[in-house]
């Protein structure tokens, strides 16, 4: 099922060989490097949030130091499958949605796309679970996501959703704008859309950049200035600009002037933040400080495991390598 989806992707994308961009300047993919770019944000996506299972929730309200080992091994990915589903929301949701667009057609409707997520069977959390709430009982797209009708309106759950979005138009910000429109107002508004509108921009301008303040200034692009999303953003890249060296000191700037989560009602009370902004500027932070050294950005928050987002079209991703994991038996495994 997962290759359908792929192959339907590469079939929506060919027509995008030769794209234009925002600027008049033209991209020119060739069909293996087009592949090869698709293959490793679905392979990335899913070694992002494998990796981050053992640490999920486990340092609110700091980051993890240098020392702490993260397990990885053959059949890990099945192994946190078997363990915890729910894990992988972030990809059962995208494909969902990738799967309406192959059934439905590029132009489905918004509220097509809401019934077959609030249909879906399998679990949901914070902003996702009370759309789907929504939906069932009459409270239709973009009401659902509405923060009047969805307490969790400024939550993250878009924001580890959109990934596909950007894959499906590399380089074509507009489209891929109009897409996450469609989508994460099913479930988000304000703050918890722009973290999905942000991810897809990151995915969608990683294949014409290879900069990575370039790849995060161009995806803040999309964002309205006047919003807190953006001021909050554009503070790690000016805080980086002034202290490149010590992605630290970024981090507990950000604790300092945006860890205030008002809208979760269940992390409000408790000590951690599934904010979206603050959640993106751990993804802006994690690009800008950690360069071309992969292992620099994996010592960073728990938080910064959506880097994932764009790591992959940065950096090759060994496909088959990351398919053996997925198939592999996971008996034995203690992480």
């Amino acid at each position: 099922m997962f290759m359908k989806k792929l192959t339907l992707l590469i079939s929506l994308l060919l027509l995008c060989l030769v794209v234009r961009a925002q600027s008049p300047s033209v991209l020119k993919l060739s069909d293996n490097d087009l592949l090869d770019k698709i293959k490793g944000g679905w392979a990335g996506q899913t070694i992002g949030v494998v990796f981050g299972a053992p640490t999920e929730f486990k340092f609110s309200g700091t980051y993890i130091q240098d020392y702490q080992p993260i397990s990885w091994g053959e059949g890990y990915v099945k192994y946190w499958w078997d363990k915890k589903p729910g894990l992988f929301d972030d990809i059962y949701n995208d494909i969902t949605f990738v799967e309406a667009f192959q059934e439905l057609g590029l132009d489905c409707s918004q509220l097509e796309l809401a019934e077959r997520f609030a249909y879906a069977d399998y679990h949901l959390a914070h902003a996702n679970q009370a759309a789907r709430y929504n939906i069932r009982q009459g409270i239709l797209p973009p009401a659902s996501g509405h923060w009047l009708n969805n307490p969790h309106a400024d939550d993250l759950d878009f924001q580890i959703e959109a990934d596909f979005i950007g894959l499906m138009a590399p380089g074509m910000l507009p489209q891929a704008m109009e897409i996450a429109s469609r989508v994460g107002h099913i479930m988000n508004s304000g703050d918890g859309f722009y973290g999905g509108a942000f991810v897809a921009a990151l995915y969608s301008t990683a294949f014409c950049e290879t900069d990575p303040k370039g790849i995060v200034e161009k995806a803040l692009s999309v964002i309205p200035p006047e919003s807190t999303f953006f001021q909050c953003i554009n503070d790690v890249i000016r805080f980086h600009a002034l202290h490149p060296q010590n992605w630290k000191d970024c981090w507990y700037f950000l604790q300092e002037k945006w860890n205030c989560d008002v809208g979760c009602p269940k992390g409000v009370f408790l000590n951690f933040n599934i904010d979206a902004k603050l959640n993106s500027a751990f993804v802006a932070l994690a690009l800008l400080y950690g360069g071309a050294t992969i292992r620099s950005l994996w010592t960073l928050p728990p938080d910064a495991v959506r880097i994932r987002t764009v790591i992959p079209l940065r950096w090759v991703v060994c496909w088959e390598s990351c398919m053996a994991t997925v198939r592999s038996p996971a008996s034995g495994w203690n992480p």
